[in-house]
């Protein structure tokens, strides 16, 4: 390669700049809108559904991120769940 070299390496995300963090959490929340659209929980399992936001979501994120917001969307979902189930418990409890 030469001085004048026109090749572009893609550019990752770095996570000490305000923008590039702004720009992970603008596609984050895209993405987690087309998988709520898709009645999708687990990201990954929505097929072909988010091909668009989920391509931004990989490019504008660094990977340990995206593992990180991807768990705590389904522990995040595991917990409602939970919290429903303790809620109805005790509203069967306080009936009698």
């Amino acid at each position: 390669m030469g001085w004048f070299s026109s090749s572009k390496t893609p550019e990752k995300p770095d996570p000490a700049s305000r923008t590039d963090r702004q720009k992970c959490w603008d596609s984050r929340d895209a993405y987690f809108a087309c998988l709520d659209g898709a009645k999708v929980v687990k990201p990954g399992d929505e097929g072909s559904a988010c091909d668009v936001p989920k391509a931004a979501y990989e490019r504008n994120c660094a990977k340990s991120w995206i593992d990180y917001f991807n768990k705590r969307r389904v522990l995040a979902e595991q917990q409602q769940g939970v919290l429903a189930q303790a809620n109805t418990q005790s509203s069967a409890t306080a009936r009698r």
